[in-house]
């Protein structure tokens, strides 16, 4: 019989094609046709239309693309997609960037599509597209496209080519933009630091702390790396092992850093403070942070890029005028949007030391998305995400979708 109903490929076409084949048919339900009626592609996308904690706002929502693609577009397949803290930060409507709230996906309400990070695979290219094609690997070139989701249109002007995909993973593709290239523009673009000078950071056990501990090692810095204790003293010393492992010269906890013979301890490993503590990196704030501050050497130099305490940065006063310490922030999302073709060179230059093993994976929680997934799963991992200690960050890896 020639069915000549035209047909959306979504969630709403099980009962229509029922409709048109007759209650003898058989069941529609155990298979999922990844191209729908006419070629087109069916696709599903954790979006919010408005802002909340996650588990509240998201809702997984199917759509259609259409298989005739614009000029300048490709159709995207997603491979992986991380679960950042600006993600969720997001999501709930305090971060100072937020995708815009549209309708072109067919949502009953104007939404936004969660997540800015991830690694994509190109199906199909626009026949003007000539530097891209079937097979090749990208990533986004700016924030805000909204990432968790199986299938993307994207114009060719948005996405970086991953020039060399061999020896990677998709999750060592999707998890690069961010939290490594937040470490390396710290160390690179607030001073000048040289083989043998030191930098403090807290929060070392993040993405961002143990990408800084590696590039401090492959460049000859040494580090001072504070990370909470754990719920034990055998938990807090294989934290320490693990991250003195990645190449940190010395990690210690909040507790030892707030402790007043600190200092003289900092002392000793420099050489009497002969040697420079230059750089001190921020993401946490509150009174441990005015601590870390006290660790810097004349003239150093505090990079924030986060506020996990949610406490304010204090300042104390002499550190200013007696030790002219400087202070600045940093934001990786605005410095990608303004630097892309410095962001492809070193993502490159990351992904090639990844390549080389010179570059350790961040631990990561896979959370596998199928095209059978449900939406409560989806949600409960994102939302799991704001809990206390964690063993890895949380990433989608897309299977049969």
């Amino acid at each position: 019989m020639l069915i000549r109903t035209p047909l959306r490929a979504n969630h709403g076409s099980i009962p229509a094609l029922r409709g048109v084949l007759g209650a003898k048919s058989p069941s529609l339900t155990c298979r999922r046709w990844k191209s729908g009626p006419y070629g087109y592609t069916q696709a599903k996308a954790l979006v919010y239309s408005k802002y909340g904690e996650p588990s509240d706002v998201l809702s997984l929502h199917n759509h259609s693309i259409s298989p005739s693609l614009p000029p300048s577009t490709l159709l995207l397949r997603t491979l992986a997609t991380p679960i950042n803290p600006a993600d969720i930060n997001q999501i709930q409507g305090v971060y100072p960037s937020k995708p815009p709230f549209t309708s072109l996906l067919g949502t009953s309400q104007p939404s936004a599509v969660a997540g800015n990070e991830g690694c994509f695979e190109v199906l199909s290219a626009a026949s003007s597209i000539k530097h891209l094609q079937k097979g090749d690997w990208v990533i986004m070139k700016s924030t805000n496209f909204g990432t968790w989701r199986t299938h993307a249109l994207a114009h060719e002007s948005a996405v970086l080519k991953i020039e060399n995909k061999d020896g990677l993973t998709p999750i060592q593709v999707g998890t690069v933009s961010v939290n490594p290239c937040t470490a390396y523009r710290m160390l690179k673009d607030f001073e000048t630091l040289k083989e043998g000078d030191w930098f403090i950071q807290n929060g070392a056990n993040s993405g961002v702390g143990r990408a800084a501990i590696q590039f401090g090692n492959l460049w000859g810095l040494k580090s001072i790396n504070v990370i909470r204790e754990r719920a034990d003293a055998t938990a807090t010393q294989a934290m320490k092992d693990e991250l003195l492992e990645l190449g940190a010269t010395h990690v210690v906890t909040e507790s030892e850093l707030m402790d007043k013979a600190f200092a003289e301890r900092v002392r000793e490993w420099t050489e009497g403070g002969r040697e420079a503590v230059k750089v001190g990196l921020n993401c946490v704030g509150g009174k441990p942070t005015a601590a870390l501050v006290k660790c810097l050497s004349n003239g150093g130099h505090l990079v924030t890029y986060g506020a996990m305490s949610k406490q304010p940065l204090m300042l104390p006063t002499g550190a200013l005028i007696f030790k002219d310490i400087r202070f600045s922030g940093f934001w990786v999302s605005r410095w990608s949007d303004g630097h892309p073709e410095e962001k492809k060179r070193m993502v490159d230059e990351v992904l090639d030391l990844t390549r080389q093993g010179k570059f350790r994976d961040i631990p990561v929680q896979e959370l596998k998305w199928e095209w059978g997934t449900e939406e409560g799963v989806l949600k409960e991992a994102v939302q799991g995400t704001l809990g206390g200690f964690r063993a890895g960050k949380g990433v989608f890896v897309y299977g049969d979708t």
